[in-house]
């Protein structure tokens, strides 16, 4: 992966963050005569008595006002409020996804990536082929993440949007990241590394060596025995889907 040339401009993000309209996302179960309401282009599914409304929150709710008579009852489910970009459509990645996982618009997700429970990936960010992001790690804003890696869970890895000077998270290929750890904006973690965990990296990692501590230092290069602990499984990677 050639990671130098992936990352998105923050100034893009930003400018498309302040430009987009903002949108409460809901979902919306109705009751009553539904047959003589028009709802006027919402996406509703349902039948004369009982539907299914999903748009936006300003959209829908002077529809039901102006239908009061009509509209025995609903309820309402706020998904976000005045959210700029959508978050992904899951589809569209040749990777497993469970369920809990947070993923934004604008990132890309390698074929056979696996994003587990509770992880949060934030605009721009890309996750390498093979690779793992456990549970409850976030990746921020335009951090990249290269091939075969494994970030621990709970890693963060810190996103660059706000100050937009600053250069993001790049982790190279073949890295693990213990459970906890942390990789402050702008470090560069080095091809074939294994972060500790709960080790604060605040600094560049060369290749092929063991950081640890708060903050993280080279405790060691990467040998048999660190290879041997760190191997990654094959099969947690493999999909009943044709690769893209």
């Amino acid at each position: 992966m050639d990671t130098d040339k992936m990352v998105m401009d923050a100034k893009r993000i930003i400018s498309m963050i302040k430009e987009a309209k903002k949108r409460t996302p809901a979902t919306i179960f109705v009751s009553g005569e539904l047959d003589q309401v028009s709802f006027e282009g919402l996406n509703f599914v349902g039948g004369k008595d009982f539907g299914v409304i999903n748009g936006d929150f300003e959209e829908i709710m002077p529809i039901l006002e102006r239908n009061a008579k009509k509209i025995r009852k609903y309820q309402v489910d706020v998904k976000a409020r005045n959210s700029a970009l959508p978050l992904s459509d899951l589809t569209k990645f040749n990777a497993r996804i469970e369920p809990g996982a947070i993923i934004r618009d604008m990132v890309k997700i390698g074929d056979g990536a696996v994003i587990m429970m509770g992880a949060v990936i934030n605009i721009g960010s890309e996750i390498g082929a093979g690779t793992m992001i456990d549970m409850n790690v976030v990746v921020g804003g335009r951090a990249i993440i290269g091939n075969n890696c494994h970030i621990g869970a709970g890693t963060v890895v810190a996103g660059v949007v706000e100050p937009p000077s600053e250069m993001p998270v790049i982790i190279e290929d073949n890295v693990l990241t213990g459970a906890n750890s942390v990789i402050l904006e702008g470090v560069r973690v080095g091809k074939g590394s294994v972060v500790a965990a709960g080790a604060v990296v605040t600094k560049d990692v060369p290749s092929g060596v063991v950081v640890a501590g708060v903050p993280a230092q080279i405790v060691k290069k990467v040998d048999e025995k660190t290879l041997l602990k760190t191997a990654l499984v094959p099969e947690l990677r493999i999909l009943n889907i044709a690769v893209k």
